[in-house]
């Protein structure tokens, strides 16, 4: 099975427990430019579960998108659990009952020493519920990076409805 294989079949999964649940997945996107939402649209009858999104590439569309606070991306940067928390937040205010937030350095440039390229922030939130964000490190090329977050975006948002804790 391919990456795009196991992103559809992780969206599917996704699909089948929102709908379940009656709930509409909303998505903040910066370094995976709207593959979150690529994937879950690429699913026929996937508008019964799949709110929609923002894809806040530049901090610019965070704020003003997301509401993301200027003074957190000054004082974290885009690339932070603080950030990814309020992109979670902001995307929730849109509509929705579970957000992903997502943002990294795909590559191959803009890596750091603290943040190397295949780092990347996902946060989760449900409705009434506080945000869990997680670090990641990938591996691989920008394609690679995207994709693996992704799955990894998927797999997180499988996790928190099946336990509700998230």
């Amino acid at each position: 099975m391919n990456q795009m294989q196991k992103m559809t079949q992780a969206a599917q999964q996704v699909g089948e427990l929102l709908k379940a649940k009656g709930q509409l997945l909303v998505t903040a996107e910066s370094c995976t430019g709207g593959l979150i939402g690529a994937v879950c649209t690429e699913i026929s009858g996937s508008s019964a579960w799949f709110f929609g999104g923002v894809i806040s590439y530049a901090n610019e569309a965070k704020v003003r998108g997301l509401s993301v606070k200027e003074q957190t991306l000054l004082s974290f940067g885009a690339v932070s659990e603080q950030t990814v928390r309020e992109m979670c937040a902001g995307a929730l205010q849109l509509g929705g009952d579970i957000a992903v937030a997502v943002s990294g350095v795909a590559g191959p440039a803009g890596g750091s020493a603290e943040k190397p390229v295949g780092c990347v922030y996902i946060g989760w939130q449900l409705v009434g519920k506080e945000a869990e964000v997680m670090r990641f490190q990938f591996s691989g090329d920008r394609q690679a990076i995207r994709e693996a977050t992704v799955l990894a975006a998927l797999n997180g948002i499988k996790e928190t409805l099946e336990s509700g804790q998230k």
